[in-house]
């Protein structure tokens, strides 16, 4: 006797019986649907302030606020000494920092708008929201600048097929494909702005077919996401399961405020013991006119009660005394419980949608009112496994792509001279020559003095090195230790006792040198 498993069964009682979805292929599921889910998440980002919250911590863990370039070429792969890869590696920072974060020319950008660091930190918000990033690589000659490879941000909206054709097995959501769903050329809309035109509206503008890269190998669009199955084209952004949530989410905030307002309003009320069927009779007669009995008594009352609450000005010691029209009754109202559950029910959601994301609820809420330091370092730790993740995949796989970019220019035409000894052209081992690490924003510090001291028996044990946990405080190593040598140096000119680490340094080496001795 055998049994299936009960998540493909009808389970307990029955309750999987209508559940019948259908499976599908990554592209089957998401193009149909493409531009409409792109369009909400468009709109909740701009609506929305979790939304609008969630892409912006992305941006800023992922990336920070300077993307740093660490060139470590393979030169045991391509045959030179080094100390040779190291030079070179220096050589190649500084240029290629000169270049990239220019704030003045911006030359890196075929714009003129954004910074190498903006534009990555524009490609991880893009990913966020629509679920991938593009860019195309231009050649423009511009005086004031010594490298001619730029940079043109493309949206993902503006990729489609040309003129609504239908999806094919070699062309679907705008990018052309071969036999092994490899693409090989991205078509561009380019709209036409007037009225009533969008950049999804057909008919209002043409496409721009554009190779992946020419056939000597260099890349001229950039396409950057994260596949989740064999074949998949276009990314998925990262609010699809979490939409209904978050929209519903604002809806909820929007009326539990109006309730509140309206509570607030009114704090006492005066009832009158006019009868049902008499102000039945008055409001169904105010349409028939002055002459109306019911119309008159209505008017000749108001005026009366008027009167009477005008002259009723009883004081007693300075003190007003209400005295009421005879047949009314003073009724005060308390304000309900603005709250009536409604932060639980929020919380709850929230924690769905962080969990959805990848992220810490405390993150996502800004809330760290219900966390001790072991609990908040726990979610900060997992959130940063997560950031990590992103960081490699998405914001140094389109950085790494730009620097190959320009590597490729500065080699040719002689800018960046590459080791004579070495045993393979750039062409010919263009992976190894273009080998880098980059640095993004460092770890946040809950207790700064206890990560402190973590990093340096880290090292000190031999279980790791400065490189890495100066690359997880968001800096670079070998600037740190340039820096260090200059300040001793400063501080010795000016008469100044050295860095306290210094100290402690030599004190240590002279007890060694008495117990040798």
């Amino acid at each position: 006797m055998t049994e299936s498993y009960k998540g493909a069964a009808h389970g307990f009682g029955g309750q999987l019986t209508d559940w019948n979805p259908t499976l599908q292929s990554a592209d089957a599921a998401l193009l149909p649907n493409l531009q409409m889910g792109n369009a909400r998440a468009d709109d909740l980002v701009k609506n929305h302030g979790f939304a609008n919250g969630a892409v912006q911590m992305h941006v800023d863990n992922v990336v920070g606020s300077l993307f740093r370039l660490s060139y470590k070429p393979q030169w045991r792969t391509l045959g030179i000494q080094e100390a040779d890869a190291r030079a070179l590696a220096v050589d190649v920072e500084a240029a290629f920092k000169e270049h990239a974060e220019d704030n003045v020319g911006c030359y890196l950008d075929a714009e003129r708008k954004r910074t190498f660091t903006m534009m990555v930190r524009e490609v991880v918000a893009t990913h966020v929201n629509l679920g991938e990033a593009m860019a195309a690589a231009e050649w423009i000659r511009r005086p004031g600048s010594l490298f001619r490879t730029a940079i043109k941000m493309v949206s993902p909206k503006r990729v489609s097929n040309p003129n609504g054709v239908a999806d094919n097995q070699f062309l679907r959501g705008g990018v052309e494909q071969d036999r092994h769903s490899s693409a090989i050329a991205y078509h561009v809309l380019n709209p036409r702005y007037g009225m009533g035109a969008s950049l999804n509206s057909y008919g209002f503008g043409e496409w721009t077919r554009v190779p992946r890269e020419t056939r000597w190998g260099r890349q001229q669009f950039i396409h950057v996401f994260e596949p989740r199955e064999d074949g998949q084209t276009r990314g998925a952004n990262q609010f699809l399961s979490v939409m209904e949530q978050l929209f519903m989410i604002d809806k909820l905030q929007l009326t539990k405020l109006q309730n509140a307002i309206i509570n607030a309003m009114y704090a006492a009320v005066i009832e009158s013991d006019l009868d049902s069927e008499t102000a039945n009779q008055m409001i169904l007669g105010a349409g028939q006119g002055k002459d109306n009995p019911a119309i008159k008594g209505l008017s000749a009352m108001m005026a009366m009660t008027g009167q009477y609450h005008q002259g009723a000005n009883v004081k007693m010691n300075g003190a007003k005394i209400p005295h009421l029209f005879p047949g009314e009754s003073l009724n005060l109202k308390t304000p309900g419980h603005a709250d009536n559950g409604f932060a639980d029910l929020e919380a709850s959601i929230l924690r769905y949608t962080a969990a959805g994301m990848g992220v810490s609820y405390e993150q996502l809420a800004r809330d760290y009112s219900k966390v001790n330091y072991s609990s908040a370092r726990a979610s900060m730790m997992e959130s940063w496994r997560y950031f990590m993740g992103r960081r490699k995949v998405i914001a140094s796989g389109f950085a790494s792509r730009v620097f190959a970019l320009w590597l490729e220019e500065a080699v040719s035409r002689n800018i960046i001279t590459l080791p004579r000894k070495a045993k393979y052209n750039f062409y010919e081992r263009k992976a190894a020559w273009c080998n880098a690490e980059w640095i993004g924003s460092g770890r946040l510090a809950i207790d700064g003095l206890k990560e402190v001291k973590e990093a340096v028996l880290r090292i000190e044990s031999g279980l790791s090195t400065y490189e890495k946990e100066l690359a997880t405080m968001g800096e670079d190593y070998q600037e740190i230790f340039s820096q260090q040598i200059r300040e001793t140096e400063e501080r010795k000119a000016a008469g100044l006792p050295p860095p306290s680490w210094v100290q402690v340094n030599q004190f240590a080496s002279n007890e060694s040198e008495g117990e040798a001795a």
